[in-house]
């Protein structure tokens, strides 16, 4: 059976199929806005969090932490309920909708871009802030020297975040609702269709992704060598992403 269901997962994929690639193109793009949203404010945030001591920094660092093991389908629950008619968000209608997906993916990736934006800089800073500090740099001058010096473990960082995104599942399905043509993706397929015993659907999803996470991975390596490459060249230290 599983033979059998592996051989027409295979011909939906060589033939692509429309139904099939619409949901995979749906959910790269939600994983894609997600990410870019939640980059924007994470590098930002990462590099405020390492470069600034401020009252509360060692309580927001513990709290930015734990937020790291934050469940999805808890994300997805607030969520809901902040977009839910009874709530705050309530009259912006997004409940059940991609504008309501994009939201929870940016929450969930949000405190990795955070966490390993500000452990990039700060060990950057280690090595390079005393000489820009000796030349006068200012705090926001620093960031955006460290965080040219760090491009390339910063590149690693916003796979990573992508990476976090394109493999939800739980809080993207409690606010979308898995409509099929609107908001069902393909990690919902995934969960959908293999209820439903369409095992070849779900086979033929899960093929795909497990392609992007490889292409991912294979991404992050040819970045990582880079930024190895560029290192030897230019002489000069480099932050790495664990």
């Amino acid at each position: 059976m599983f033979v059998d269901s592996l051989l027409i997962a295979w011909e939906l994929l060589v033939s692509f199929d429309p139904g099939l690639y619409a949901v995979v193109g749906r959910s790269l793009a939600l994983s894609a806005i997600a990410c870019a949203l939640a980059c924007v404010l994470g590098l930002s945030a990462g590099s405020f969090l390492a470069l600034r001591d401020f009252p509360g920094r060692s309580a927001l660092l513990t709290v930015l932490n734990t937020s790291l093991a934050l469940p999805s389908v808890v994300v997805g629950l607030a969520v809901y309920l902040l977009l839910s008619r009874s709530g705050p968000l309530g009259f912006l209608g997004w409940l059940f909708s991609f504008k309501a997906m994009v939201v929870a993916q940016t929450i969930l990736v949000l405190p990795v871009v955070t966490a390993l934006t500000r452990q990039v800089i700060a060990q950057a800073d280690r090595m390079q802030g005393e000489g820009l500090r000796s030349m006068g740099a200012s705090t926001l001058m620093r960031a955006c020297l460290l965080t040219w010096n760090e491009r390339f473990a910063l590149m690693t960082v916003v796979l990573t975040g992508f990476g976090r995104a394109v493999s939800e599942v739980g809080a993207v399905m409690i606010v979308g609702g898995n409509m099929e043509g609107f908001t069902r993706v393909m990690t919902t397929s995934i969960a959908l269709e293999t209820s439903k015993g369409e095992l070849p659907i779900a086979l033929g999803l899960g093929i795909v992704l497990l392609v992007v996470v490889l292409l991912l991975n294979v991404l992050m390596g040819w970045v990582v060598r880079a930024g190895r490459h560029g290192t030897t060249d230019n002489d000069a230290p480099r932050g790495a992403v664990a």
